[in-house]
This record gives C-alpha cells, sequence and structure tokens, in this order.
C-alpha cells in the first residue's frame, strides 16, 4: 500500500515513454508499466522520425527507456488490470498482484488493430500488408500495390497510395462500389479495378480472387478498424467513442482536450489511444506535452496545499501518516469498534440521510450510522484504517451504504451543502489553518444538517488508553468552531464542555473531557 508516484503511465511506446521522460526531467516520481507489445512491433523501422529515421522499433524503445531510469524514472514489465479513485488520486492494480498509488495517471496503451477477415492478412500484418502510406509508402514506391477495400473509403485510399506508385489494383472485396465520380477519377490517375471479392493472399502478397484468379502484387494495405486500448480506464467513466472521417466509423478513440486531458479528472491520454493516426513522432509529441500538463497540474495542487500550509506529499507530513499506518497495523484492532459517545447523544434521533464523517479511523462512526440508515462518505487519511472499516463494512452486510475515501483534510474540500450530518471527532494533524478547516466542513452540511465537531479539550495532553499524547497544535476549541459560523445561517449552535466516559472518572480518578460544538443550518 505504499509505493507511490506522482504518475503512473500505462505504456511503455513512443508516448508513455516520452511523458515519463518529461515527468522525470520535472523530478516528478514517475512508474511506467509496459506490456512489451508496441502495435508497430512487425514494422522492421520506423520512419518519418526526425533524427531517428529507420530505427528498429525495438532500439526506439530501448533508448527511451534508457534516458527515463538516466532521470530516475521506472520502467517495469506488466499490464494495468484496474484503476480506482482514491481521494488523493489513483489506487492500480498490476498483474502479477503489485499495487501502486498514482496521483495522475497517463493512459499511453496505443490501440489494437481489429484486421479484416481475410486469409493471409493477419499473417503478413507490417511486412508486406500494410496500412499507412506515410509509415511504408516510400519502402513500396514503384512497386504493385493492392488495395483491398473492406468499407467506403476503397477509392479514397487507391488515390492516396498511387502518390508511391503507378501500378495500384483497386479490389472491391466486401467495400462500397466507387460512386461515379470516383470512378472518373480513379481512371485518371490509371488505377484498376477488380470486383468480385477476395478469397485471400498468397506468397508474397498476390491476391486470389473468389473466381480462382490470381494478381499478382508486392504489397497489399488494408483497412483495420482502430480499437483504443482504454478498457483500464472503463470504472472510472473514461470511455471511448466512435472515429469517423468522410461517414465511416475508422474505430473508437479516448476523446481528451488537446493538452491529453480526459474527462476524468487526474487522467490524461496520449498516442494511439486518443489519437488514431499518430504516427510515433506524433505519439511522442504527445507524450511530452502530456506530461508537461500534467506536471502543471501537480505544481497548481502543491501550491495550493502549500498556501493553505500544508506539507507536501498530500498535506500530510510522511512521519504523520506513516506513523498512523503503522498504529493501525500494530493491532487487529486499535479502538473498540463503538461509535463515540457524542455522536450517539446527538445524532440517534435524527432522520437518516447522508453524512461525512471527517477522520473516520477505523470507522466505529460510520459503521453505526450506516446501521441505522445512513448513507455516509467516511474520509481518512491513513489507508490502513480504510481498508480495516471497509472489511469490517463488508461482514456485517453494510458494504452498499459507506464510501471509504482517502483524503487529506487539510486541502480536500468535500462537496458543499451535500450532507445532512458532518461530523468529525478528534482529528489528529499539524493543522496550521483550523479554521478553514472548519470553514470547509460547515460549508458540507446541506440546510437544516447538524455540524458536530468534537475534540480533546484544551490543555488536556495526557492521552487515553491507545492514544497518543495529545500535542497542543492539533487542539481546538468549541468556540473555535463556532467562530467561523455566520449567525444568519447557522441556529441552536452549542459550545460546551463534556465528559467523553462518565465512567472515566470513577475507574481512573480522573474525567476524560471533550469540547463540543453542535449546530444547525438553517
Amino acid at each position: 500500500m505504499d509505493e507511490r508516484y506522482d504518475v503512473v503511465v500505462i505504456g511503455g511506446g513512443a508516448a508513455g515513454l516520452s511523458g515519463a521522460l518529461t515527468l522525470a526531467r520535472a523530478r516528478r516520481s514517475v512508474l511506467v508499466v509496459d506490456a512489451g507489445e508496441p502495435r508497430n512491433a512487425p514494422a522492421g523501422n520506423v520512419h518519418d522520425y526526425l533524427g531517428r529515421e529507420g530505427t528498429p522499433p525495438a532500439e526506439l524503445y530501448a533508448i527511451g527507456r534508457s534516458e527515463v531510469e538516466s532521470y530516475g524514472g521506472t520502467v517495469v514489465p506488466g499490464r494495468g488490470m484496474s484503476v480506482r479513485r482514491e481521494d488523493d488520486g489513483f489506487r492500480l492494480a498490476l498483474d502479477g498482484g503489485r499495487d501502486v498509488h498514482a496521483r495522475r495517471v497517463l493512459l499511453a496503451a496505443g490501440l489494437t488493430d481489429d484486421l479484416p477477415d481475410v486469409p493471409g492478412v493477419a499473417e503478413r500484418w507490417g511486412s508486406t500488408v500494410l496500412h499507412c502510406p506515410y509509415c511504408h509508402g516510400w519502402e513500396v514506391r514503384d512497386r504493385a500495390v493492392g488495395i483491398v477495400s473492406t468499407g467506403p473509403l476503397g477509392a479514397y485510399a487507391a488515390l492516396l497510395w498511387r502518390q508511391w506508385s503507378e501500378d495500384v489494383v483497386l479490389f472491391v472485396h466486401t467495400g462500397a462500389e466507387p460512386a461515379e465520380a470516383d470512378l472518373e477519377k480513379l481512371a485518371a490517375r490509371g488505377v484498376r479495378i477488380v470486383r468480385g471479392g477476395v478469397a485471400g493472399l498468397e506468397g508474397g502478397a498476390d491476391v486470389r480472387l473468389a473466381d480462382g484468379g490470381l494478381v499478382a502484387r508486392d504489397a497489399v494495405v488494408v483497412a483495420p478498424r482502430f480499437v483504443a486500448n482504454g478498457e483500464l480506464l472503463a470504472d472510472l467513466g473514461a470511455v471511448p467513442v466512435p472515429m469517423e472521417m468522410h461517414g465511416a466509423v475508422l474505430g473508437t478513440y479516448l476523446p481528451a482536450d488537446p493538452t491529453g486531458r480526459t474527462d476524468v479528472p487526474g487522467v490524461w491520454v496520449a498516442g494511439n489511444a486518443g489519437d488514431l493516426s499518430a504516427q510515433v513522432i506524433v505519439a511522442a509529441a504527445q507524450g511530452l506535452k502530456a506530461g508537461a500538463m500534467i506536471n502543471a497540474d501537480l505544481i497548481e495542487e502543491d501550491t495550493a496545499r502549500a498556501v493553505a500550509g500544508a506539507p507536501e506529499r498530500g498535506g500530510v507530513s510522511a512521519v504523520d501518516r506513516e506513523s498512523y499506518d503503522e498504529l493501525y497495523r500494530s493491532a487487529p484492532a486499535v479502538w473498540s469498534g463503538r461509535p463515540n459517545g457524542q455522536l450517539v447523544v446527538e445524532a440517534a434521533e435524527l432522520p437518516p440521510g447522508s453524512a461525512l464523517d471527517a477522520g473516520s479511523g477505523e470507522g466505529g462512526d460510520a459503521l453505526w450510522l450506516a446501521e441505522r440508515g445512513w448513507r455516509v462518505t467516511a474520509v481518512d487519511f491513513s489507508p490502513v484504517a480504510l481498508e480495516r472499516g471497509a472489511a469490517q463494512a463488508r461482514a456485517r452486510g453494510l458494504g452498499d451504504r459507506v464510501d471509504w475515501r482517502h483524503e487529506d483534510l487539510d486541502v480536500w474540500a468535500p462537496p458543499e451543502g451535500r450532507f445532512d450530518l458532518v461530523t468529525a471527532h478528534y482529528l489528529h494533524s499539524t493543522w496550521t489553518d483550523h479554521e478553514a478547516l472548519f470553514r470547509r466542513l460547515a460549508a458540507a452540511v446541506a440546510p437544516g444538517g447538524t455540524l458536530l465537531v468534537v475534540g480533546h479539550l484544551m490543555g488536556d495532553h495526557r492521552g487515553h488508553g491507545q492514544h497518543h499524547a495529545h500535542e497542543p497544535g492539533v487542539l481546538h476549541t468549541a468556540e473555535d468552531v463556532a467562530a467561523v459560523l455566520d449567525p444568519q445561517e447557522w441556529r441552536d449552535v452549542v459550545t460546551e464542555t463534556r465528559d467523553r466516559d462518565p465512567g472515566a472518572a470513577e475507574r481512573t480518578g480522573s474525567p476524560v473531557p471533550d469540547t463540543v460544538l453542535v449546530a444547525r443550518r438553517s
């Protein structure tokens, strides 16, 4: 659970490695997950790549991996199996059981060529069966080229390839019969048309016709259906959409803005997954742009945390986060699992609705509310605590009533006006701006809803049971919370000191005091 990166890149081709190189040079921690199956693996060389013209694909990518690693990036073999949103980023499951966390994700997994069902095409794909004249036209210049039409763009393809060869034959296989205007153009350019269907390819690229005839060719051009490799993002709502050209659906792609930013916050796309026509050099350029934009986005987030006075890495110092994770790992259950007493007092008679449990820990309060019909958003900065709470929810049949969110309350802003109850008990961190925190929690309360904030009493630094000693910097008073509430928006505001556990004084000779704020939003 602790393998964390600023960015995880899915795909180790030109787009992914270029994005990773840009990010690594920007001093970002970046992991590239590479399945090792580049789309252009069957091709002998990369073309139209300035400075790398004619480089074998495997050599180009080996150079790229070395460059990424030279700047501190990490490239590993593998596949992304799933990705889910966490409050401060994403959790990615990789094959082999490896889980990693990313603040941002760059999908550069390319596309899959769905080839026409013509015998012999798949075996010759990338050698004598081609699709892109800018990738391979020069290599078959002045050779005998056949266009096997399986859609409405056969005439267009024949005229395009005619630029490289005078010997072009258009085989009207399952494609549309050329329109009258196209027939005139093809005739003017000397393109021969063969009708009747194609039975398959033989030899190097000879075309066997359905009637048994054989037309000798040196290369054959087909039009695959280009399918974006975007399945990994489906659970996040990023769904490939059809790509059309001249009325024909060429395939699917993941839509994004010019920087590669998708509709899913925190997710970018580069290369063929988002641009079906991108050649290698274009994919590399898109990776560079996406990497730069991801870095800019992270800078904005880092700056917002700095302005809020929060440390780096999610607004919680590594020591705080790791110490709490270690605390939760130290025992099967750190807390009692029972709800906090003040919550029971204030919420037992409230009608169930939506609740936000800010600083939920192992989820005792969230589960108590869920059992009483509430739908709960439970937020904490410890993934270990959240996993434990989620496991309890599943065991008690409450898995669909609690949304466990990994968020840093120093910087996370809950949706405004969303919750009928916002509750926070004993928030622990090194906050430097309690006022901003309390304003965000108050803003999340829906009209008519309740705000309940409970803390350790100022001056009571002893700690109790398994608690750490209470550092003065994490404490607040009920009056501190009340001070941020607009009297025009809030009623029945209560600020008082209460004994958290009435039996504690009898058992220990000392009460356990809480400072309690309860308020109702008008």
